[in-house]
């Protein structure tokens, strides 16, 4: 083999090995680059993103959301430090996390967090009750929905695959099995309801850090 060939081979070689290193690293970042079809709040150039897969039907989300979140966000949010994005889970009970999210997502961008955390603070009631829809319906109705509205939203087939395959796609490509899961600038916390403590600290962390490339 002559030399040219030899370094024809070495440069397909190279080229290859660059490919799979390339696939392999949009494998890896795939999990905390957002995505159009997630829900965020906060400046996108914040210099920390949080990515919290929840489900609305998850109580240890909704302890998590009523007694940290409110901190989280007015402290780091609202300040432009970090970004947070949601990723709908379907853990706890399906079924009311699914038309819960429908509902958001109805409701509006500009609303989905109001009506997230509305049915959040609801979910003792609904599990007390037994009684899930008309609790929806009512914070759909507070979101500017007539029952009309409602009742199309959660019965929309199309919606409801798209969100089962994003929920499919995260058990199985990010590993997700528990709620709350977090990711913070590419790090992930797999700690249930992190404390408000620690949460702070992963955050700091973060920002000293730096922002994982994207």
């Amino acid at each position: 083999m002559g030399a040219r060939d030899i370094a024809m081979r070495t440069a397909l070689t190279l080229l290859a090995s660059l490919a799979v290193a390339a696939t392999l690293a949009g494998c890896q970042k795939k999990a905390d680059a957002a995505s159009s079809a997630d829900m965020s709040m906060g400046s996108a150039t914040a210099k920390v993103t949080m990515i919290e897969y929840a489900s609305v039907s998850c109580p240890h989300c909704a302890r998590w959301n009523n007694d940290v979140f409110p901190t989280i966000k007015t402290k780091y949010i609202d300040t432009g430090r970090v970004r947070y994005v949601m990723r709908e889970a379907l853990t706890g009970e399906p079924s009311i996390a699914a038309a819960g999210f429908l509902t958001a997502r109805c409701a509006g961008a500009g609303k989905y967090f109001q009506v997230v955390d509305a049915i959040y603070h609801s979910l003792e009631e609904m599990e007390t009750t037994g009684q899930p829809r008309p609790i929806l319906q009512r914070i759909a109705q507070s979101a500017g929905l007539s029952k009309e509205q409602f009742d199309t939203c959660i019965r929309d087939e199309k919606a409801l695959k798209d969100l089962n395959a994003r929920w499919e796609g995260y058990v199985k490509d990010d590993k997700i099995n528990g709620t709350p899961t977090f990711i913070i600038n590419g790090k992930r916390y797999e700690k249930g309801e992190m404390p408000l403590a620690e949460m702070e600290a992963a955050i700091a962390e973060a920002e000293a850090r730096g922002k994982s490339p994207s």
